[in-house]
């Protein structure tokens, strides 16, 4: 594809609001390469042999096990999929690296987390912000698993506001070191890394820097106890302790006062990724919980021919196949418009950061939704197991208590809904965006006669298109009323802005679901999509019902008198079906579709 189709293909970040996409300019699972499968199914044969099989021993807080298992990771070149190949990497795409990431964090949350922490926000920080010998230097022992990286940026004082750390660097009188004094927590990996990626502010400096820590315990470096928590038993998580630790001026990471930016970008990269590695863990508890309700007989018959063993398989199936649609859209699109810049010129590292910072929006909304769906999916696959699955001895409890980290990681899903907002407004105050346009629009159409014509809904999802282009409109009054209300004090009301971000997660999500299943019936049949097009409606429906809650909650909080009564019409008239989806129809077609192939396969 050349970059000039590209570039008229690709909306930017946050456009996906006030800009129509065909179902041909999205990417999907159906349109991995071939090499992309080869490496989809050596990572899913890995975590089955490796992993999946020995799941006990991650309950056990076997560390050991986990460090064991990431060297093979290294030794498979699973570590290295991001990482470019002039630094022992394989320098595969973006697309790519999301899949090894999706996959191979399905079995445990406790080698998702080794994982995760160490190609993302261990490695891939010198790889994009390392010098060239930095690069050199680190780079390929991280890539072959050698060395496995660490991340300290976490303090007792400084959690969601990352930029408040306490710790300190101060530079030596002959200027070549600096002494790192401070205490970080929470930190994966700490246990048997080999460096840190470390945060500390120099002087009384607005930001925080960035260094690249050997770690070394004669160098003033010392650990807590491995911490005591709710899942990822086997993770290792501990304190990290800077006694005027020696670090060559060398090793600063970027420049002086830049590690708040470096911090926040490896959170863009991160939160998509934490989406990725949320979406095996929902198909592998469904496999558990349909296998079980197939096999498990009550009253005479099996429990998965319940409508209420039903209604939770299809809604558990439906988030899934969402996460997948939403999240391999926004990661081909990171991808093509990383390919974009290398090709105006930029550097892999510039491109890399600005192809990732570009969609930060659908990160964050990506983040949300798919770690509230395995938290839900997991939830369910309790109850389907009854007191089975709040045994230790069966695996849905683990699952449980592995999936509720995910809320809390790469920022907690209460900042990262308050960022979706906030950085659209951003993007429109930039002219990146254009909402005032579309939200005056809206405005103007509210005061106007609604058309009583009936439309053609004769094509596949034309009443469904139809209807979330109209949901997009909800947003653009709502948070449209908003600016216009507080203006900059918008970001003072934080409960106006959760119900806001809502509505604009639900969009993506439903649109993305749609997009999907358009694509591939159009290439492949609608009768070949029979499942997805229930999964993609039942998501609609669900999402429809959570922006009419939300935009009345909204509405009626800071709206009064006639523009409140009008506005709830308009909420009224912008979520209403045209025909009605008969919701329990949808739900068994799709529980009895899983249930006959006793897993979840449409990935």
């Amino acid at each position: 594809m050349s970059t000039k189709t590209t570039d008229k293909e690709i909306l930017r970040g946050g456009q996906f609001l006030v800009k129509e996409t065909n179902c041909e300019d999205i990417f999907t699972l159906e349109d991995l390469n071939e090499e992309q499968k080869m490496m989809r199914d050596s990572t899913k044969e890995f975590v089955d042999r490796e992993l999946w099989a020995h799941w006990e021993r991650f309950e056990k807080k076997d560390y050991a096990y986990t460090e064991e298992c990431m060297r093979k990771a290294g030794e498979l070149g699973l570590l290295s999929v991001a990482v470019p190949e002039s630094y022992g990497g394989m320098g595969m795409g973006f697309v790519s690296t999301m899949l090894v990431c999706d996959y191979i964090s399905g079995a445990t949350g406790s080698f998702s987390t080794a994982f995760g922490a160490h190609t993302g926000i261990g490695t891939m920080p010198i790889t994009l912000y390392g010098t060239e010998e930095q690069k050199q230097k680190y780079v390929p022992k991280l890539a072959s698993g050698e060395w496995f990286g660490a991340y300290c940026l976490t303090e007792p004082g400084a959690g969601s506001d990352a930029n408040s750390g306490k710790t300190k660097a101060v530079l030596s009188d002959d200027g070549k070191h600096y002494s790192i004094t401070g205490q970080k927590m929470w930190i994966s990996n700490a246990g048997f890394c080999s460096l840190f990626i470390v945060f500390a502010r120099i002087g009384d400096d607005k930001n925080i820097t960035g260094f690249i820590v050997e770690n070394k315990p004669d160098n003033g470096i010392s650990l807590g106890d491995e911490e005591k928590k709710l899942g990822i038993h086997s993770s290792s998580t501990r304190q990290v302790f800077f006694s005027d630790t020696k670090v060559p001026v060398e090793n600063m990471l970027s420049e002086r006062g830049n590690g708040f930016k470096i911090a926040m970008n490896a959170l863009n990269i991160g939160r998509i990724k934490l989406a990725a590695a949320c979406l095996d863990a929902q198909r592998r508890v469904i496999k558990e919980a349909v296998v079980y309700a197939n096999e498990r007989i009550q009253f005479k018959t099996p429990i998965i021919n319940f409508g209420a063993i039903k209604a939770k398989i299809a809604n558990m199936a439906t988030n899934a196949y969402a996460g997948e649609s939403a999240s391999y859209r926004a990661a081909k699109n990171i991808e093509d418009r990383i390919a974009m810049r290398e090709a105006e010129g930029n550097s892999h590292q510039e491109a890399e950061l600005k192809g990732v910072e570009e969609y930060a929006i659908e990160c964050s909304i990506l983040k949300v939704a798919v770690s509230e769906d395995v938290q839900n999916t997991t939830d369910e696959g309790v109850q389907i197991f009854g007191g089975m699955g709040f045994s230790a001895d069966a695996p849905m409890e683990k699952a449980w208590r592995d999936a509720r980290i995910s809320r809390i990681y790469e920022g907690t899903n209460e900042i990262n809904r308050m960022l979706v907002v906030g950085m659209l407004v951003k993007k429109a105050m930039k002219g990146h965006v254009d909402l005032l346009g579309p939200a005056t629009a809206v405005g103007e159409e509210l005061m106007g006669i609604p058309s009583f014509d009936t439309p053609d809904f004769s094509e596949l999802f034309a009443e469904e298109k139809d209807l979330i282009k109209r949901l997009k409109k909800v947003f653009l009054m709502v948070a449209g009323s908003a600016v216009q209300k507080y203006g900059p004090e918008l970001e003072k009301h934080q409960q106006l802005m959760l119900a806001a971000s809502d509505i604009l997660i639900e969009v993506y999500m439903a649109e993305s679901t749609i997009l999907r299943t358009e694509k591939n019936a159009k290439r492949s049949g609608e009768d070949s999509q029979k499942t997805q097009i229930a999964m993609s409606q039942l998501y609609l429906y669900n999402a429809t019902e959570t922006i009419i809650q939300k935009g009345k909650e909204a509405i009626i909080s800071f709206a009064e008198g006639d523009e409140q009564r009008m506005m709830l019409m308009g909420l009224k008239r912008f979520t209403k079906y045209t025909n009605n989806p008969n919701v329990v129809a949808l739900r068994t077609e799709i529980a009895d579709k899983v249930a006959a192939d006793n897993a979840y396969t449409f990935d």
